[in-house]
């Protein structure tokens, strides 16, 4: 679709080459533990302070731009910077090295989760759903802490925690999205403190317009009545990658619903894949190669994942491609400010109610379960312990309890 643009060629040269991008992300992909956050931090350390492929400054304006956009704010980076290094190869090259490590493993474990089977593998399942409680429950409270500092926006993450916990379905999930913006524009004038500066666009506006109008044009589609199979699953996976702000781990509503309220794959098997999620470096969303892959609808296998995996990265970087050339003047508006500052108080309701329903209510049965969780939890929180070995602490201990008869 990127090469079917001809006049997006950035008006400055380009500095590198996709070759040289493809090696230095793929380091990354193989890497970069820890989620969105951390990964920010990777890409400074490498971009701009080892490298120098762009300053300060420039790196700045890119994360205020990606975390604006719905999609994977720290995929949607690393696809512009390796666009600004190397143009649209360079992009490609960057999403596919920082993504497919964790991609292709998610897909191995879905081949593999079938065959843990026994005490074993069943703590070891239950195990990686534990893992889920605490990692969410981490996401949660740092994104509460950046997202609704003062009394207007923690109110709007009430009530958008009330109002999924009540409306579970997934258009209850866009409604929150949608007040929380309007809400913004209400009460967050003053406080609307997305972060904003200039970004040198590295695309053409009327190649901008002609990827907004695909973006949306699919996104449509996504929401057709009646589909297919395979496309019944790409849509799922597109809307999902398309309605989600923060990215990372508040895609799980939105995935959840897509996939398991459907009966496309079970309870168990999403909080399974889900937890292993979490020990794979690179971004979470490939915990869609998983799905994909154990689907009961459309390709499945190999074929599944990838489908999910390219559905639920599409928009984001279509968005991307969209706004780049905007930015500068989108930046200066204080409605969208404001509306940007409610809907990402809306999305911290929207995570804790997941935090409730699926994660807690799938995987704690008991007090011993509750100690494990919290025992992952503080190690996050206070211990700043890496996420890796929080998943094998966690997973290792659920498993030993399991054969020792005591869960």
């Amino acid at each position: 679709m990127i090469a079917a643009v001809k006049d997006t060629e950035p008006r400055r040269s380009q500095a590198g080459s996709a070759l040289e991008v493809l090696r230095v992300f793929l380091k990354l992909g193989l890497t970069s533990f820890g989620g969105p956050v951390a990964h920010l931090g990777y890409f400074r350390r490498e971009f701009v302070v080892r490298r120098a492929w762009l300053d300060e400054r420039a790196y700045a304006d890119l994360v205020a731009l990606c975390q604006f956009l719905p999609g994977p704010a720290s995929s949607q980076t690393g696809f512009a910077i390796g666009l600004m290094r190397a143009g649209r190869l360079g992009g490609l090259a960057a999403w596919a090295a920082f993504t497919l490590p964790s991609a292709i493993a998610m897909t191995l474990f879905a081949y593999g989760e079938g065959a843990l089977k026994g005490p074993a593998g069943d703590g070891l399942i239950h195990g990686l759903k534990l893992v889920a409680v605490a990692i969410v429950a981490q996401a949660v409270l740092g994104m509460a802490q950046s997202l609704t500092p003062d009394r207007p926006r923690a109110a709007i993450a009430v009530l958008s925690l009330i109002l999924t916990a009540f409306v579970p379905a997934g258009w209850g999930q866009i409604a929150v999205i949608l007040l929380g913006a309007f809400a913004g524009l209400t009460v967050c004038r003053r406080s609307g403190d997305v972060a904003v500066a200039a970004v040198e666009a590295p695309i053409s506006r009327r190649a901008a317009i002609v990827f907004a109008g695909l973006t949306f044009a699919l996104l449509a589609l996504s929401f057709a009545p009646v589909l297919p199979g395979a496309a019944a699953l790409a849509a799922a996976f597109y809307r999902s990658g398309a309605l989600v702000f923060g990215g990372g781990h508040v895609v799980l509503p939105l995935l959840r619903t897509a996939v398991v309220d459907p009966g496309w794959v079970s309870a168990n098997a999403f909080l399974a894949g889900y937890g292993a999620a979490q020990a794979m470096p690179g971004p979470l969303f490939t915990f869609a190669a998983y799905l994909g892959a154990v689907a009961g609808v459309g390709p499945g296998g190999v074929a599944g994942a990838a489908l999910a995996l390219v559905a639920i990265f599409a928009p984001g970087l279509l968005l991307l491609m969209a706004a780049l050339p905007f930015w500068n003047g989108l930046r200066a508006l204080s409605n969208a400010r404001a509306a940007m500052a409610g809907v990402n108080a809306a999305v911290v309701g929207l995570l804790a109610s997941a935090l409730y329903d699926p994660v807690w209510t799938g995987a704690v049965r008991g007090p011993t379960d509750f100690a494990i969780a919290a025992a992952g939890f503080v190690a996050l929180i206070v211990w700043r312990a890496p996420p890796l070995i929080v998943v094998i602490a966690t997973a290792g201990a659920a498993t030993a309890l399991s054969l020792a008869g005591q869960s």
